[in-house]
């Protein structure tokens, strides 16, 4: 049985891993910048679909299978995302999609969940967080593309929600804005970006229900639009 102490050490190995694999790719990605005099923080490599991530965040995704009833650009912490209310066809089901897409070269996911929360208590007076998880799907390309989300039930007085979260990129996802960063950094040293999306699905829930019982239309979903992002958006980048 591993005690409590071990697991403390291992957690704090792990972090230090990551630091110290921070530090390097911040170093070496320095080293040209720093002998050509061209830094890469003022001077940042283009996106190449930034136009279509532009695009997104003007009219909206595009979903098969759901119909996009009513469209707005709330104002999300000191962001604003495009919003849509989205109905599956034929059927009464609908559901809020959030997407915050990246707007310049210069952008990067930072605390988009906590902003998100904000919103909520700000739109419903109320945002009552439970039964988070860490959840996993997978799409079905030439090549396996799996995303990882935050999962939870979001309660309000009005409503009660099964939230998804993600940050959308070429190959997959991720809640973490770290794996963003680790992913394009590397990307940088082929002269390329990894664009991303920041993905926000709430689909109405009984009452202070079990959220696990939303999970099969809250995968379906997140499938369609990580694969609708990944085609209008993300795709050129996509090896």
């Amino acid at each position: 049985m591993i005690s409590l102490s071990k697991l403390l050490k291992q957690d704090k190995w792990n972090q230090v891993v990551v630091l110290l694999l921070l530090l390097l790719l911040l170093g070496l990605a320095g080293i040209p910048g720093y002998i050509t005099g061209q830094w890469e923080w003022k001077q940042p490599l283009p996106v190449s679909t930034i136009k279509e991530l532009r695009q997104i965040r003007k009219m909206g995704l595009s979903l098969p299978g759901w119909q996009t009833i009513e469209q707005a650009q709330p104002q999300v912490g000191e962001k604003k995302w495009t919003l849509q209310v989205i109905k599956q066809q034929n059927s009464q089901t609908q559901a809020m999609l959030l997407l915050l897409p990246q707007n310049s070269p210069k952008d990067q996911p930072e605390v988009e969940w906590s902003e998100i929360n904000g919103w909520g208590r700000l739109r419903w007076r109320k945002w009552d967080i439970a039964e988070t998880r860490l959840a996993t799907f997978t799409l079905k390309q030439p090549t396996a593309i799996t995303v990882e989300a935050r999962y939870f039930r979001a309660s309000t007085p009005q409503e009660t929600f099964a939230v998804l979260q993600w940050y959308a990129l070429p190959n997959g996802g991720h809640p973490s804005p770290l794996r963003w960063f680790l992913a394009d950094q590397l990307a940088q040293w082929g002269k390329q970006r990894t664009p991303w999306v920041g993905v926000s699905i709430l689909i109405p829930m009984e009452p202070l229900g079990q959220v696990e019982t939303v999970w099969p239309l809250a995968e379906s979903l997140g499938k369609t639009v990580q694969s609708a992002l990944m085609t209008a958006a993300l795709e050129n980048q996509a090896k």
